[in-house]
């Protein structure tokens, strides 16, 4: 196995349990390294730290390990394992009721770099770094062996999530064997799921219990949902009784998903409304029409180079928001970006509500969920931030 040294005091990260190491830190390294390589880290004197995949950029090594073990099939059936035991501990698979979750959180389940998300009988593997994508065969055998007759599919997509300077050309593909039929359900409610050519796994998991919480506010309320993707924000609104859901995103594939998961669930529904346009241009036409509005936005900061933009723009969406909710409004506000820790988030809708000049009050402070679990060495892992407002 490849080694890498690291430079004198370039180690504490790593002895605080970190999972990354960064290129600075790096001293040498042997010959003959290739991203995606399995390595071994030492410290400037020689001992051991732990065990790793290499990568090229700032991130150098994202560690697997601080033990010095094996990365085989054994290695990734353990930590399967482990990742499976925490969610049957939080009781997310019930029969009838909810079969779509996380497995594997990167970071958070100690397996940096990997997804799997759970739709049913199909898993979706996610590498976001080369060494996942290079163990993908390995790790859909271990998944299987794992979860046994609990699944029957499994699809590998990270044709967008790998580094595009790797030139790898992923082809998003089943490793086991192939379902037509997407339809999932969450708490109660059936969606269908685009694990071959939607965004991310085909579905935003990590929004499952603040839907729950969405839809106690939404009895006998006007709900606008911005954003929507595949609706399910309006769908849990539907069920809670609300007087008419508006649901706005600029996609029209996502539109149409909204419009199936609406009567999927609700056949003849003829409250809810959906609407192809642009975010801001539908905001601006509106006026006092909501009580009851959410903005749940893509990331605007993928990187911390975008940081300021990405700030601004979360600033202007949420004073517009400010600007045409009705009196006694409730605002569903979110920022899924992780370059935007919780204090500037809500730092920027602070200076939005300042900027409208309404009376705003903090209702709940939302999270992810927990098979979105944070490493607690691992602060980073924390990116799903919400706020529920009272607006007067």
């Amino acid at each position: 196995m490849k080694k890498i040294f690291l430079k004198p005091k370039k180690d504490e990260s790593l002895k605080r349990f970190h999972p990354w190491v960064f290129s600075g830190a790096v001293e040498k390294a042997d010959p003959g390294l290739q991203e995606g390589d399995i390595v071994e880290i030492f410290d400037a004197t020689g001992n051991y730290l732990a065990t790793g995949h290499c990568q090229i950029g700032s991130i150098a090594v994202r560690v697997l390990s601080f033990n010095r073990e094996k990365i085989d099939i054994s290695f990734w059936k353990k930590r399967l394992n482990e990742a499976r035991l925490l969610r049957q501990k939080l009781s997310l698979a019930k029969s009838g009721y909810n079969n779509i979750y996380r497995l594997v959180h990167g970071e958070g389940d100690f397996l940096p770099g990997l997804i799997i998300d759970i739709y049913g009988d199909t898993a979706v593997i996610q590498a976001h770094s080369v060494g996942m994508h290079v163990a993908a065969r390995e790790i859909s055998d271990a998944l299987s062996e794992v979860m046994q007759d609990e699944i029957r599919n499994i699809f590998y997509k990270s044709d967008t999530t790998l580094p595009y300077k790797a030139e790898l050309n992923a082809e998003n593909i089943y490793l086991k064997g192939k379902s037509s039929d997407n339809i999932a359900v969450e708490n109660g409610l059936k969606f269908k799921i685009d694990w071959e050519k939607g965004q991310k796994t085909g579905f935003f998991i990590d929004q499952r219990e603040n839907r729950s919480i969405f839809e106690k506010y939404a009895e006998g309320r006007s709900v606008l949902n911005m954003f929507c993707y595949t609706g399910s924000f309006s769908v849990y609104a539907v069920r809670g009784n609300a007087k008419l859901v508006h649901s706005v995103d600029s996609s029209a594939k996502a539109i149409d998903l909204t419009d199936k998961n609406i009567q999927l669930n609700f056949p003849g529904n003829t409250v809810h409304q959906s609407f192809v346009e642009d975010a801001f241009k539908y905001l601006d036409s509106i006026n006092n029409e909501y009580d009851l509005i959410i903005l749940d936005p893509p990331a605007f900061a993928k990187h911390k180079d975008s940081l300021r933009n990405a700030l601004n723009g979360y600033r202007k969406l949420n004073a517009k928001a400010f600007e045409k909710i009705q009196p006694g409004g409730i605002l569903f506000t979110f920022s899924c970006s992780q370059a935007v820790d919780k204090h500037q988030f809500r730092l920027t809708v602070f200076t939005a509500a300042a900027q409208s000049g309404r009376k705003v009050r903090i209702l709940r402070q939302l999270n992810q969920p927990a098979d979105h679990p944070i490493n607690i060495y691992h602060p980073e892992g924390e990116y799903l931030k919400g706020l529920v407002l009272y607006v007067e």
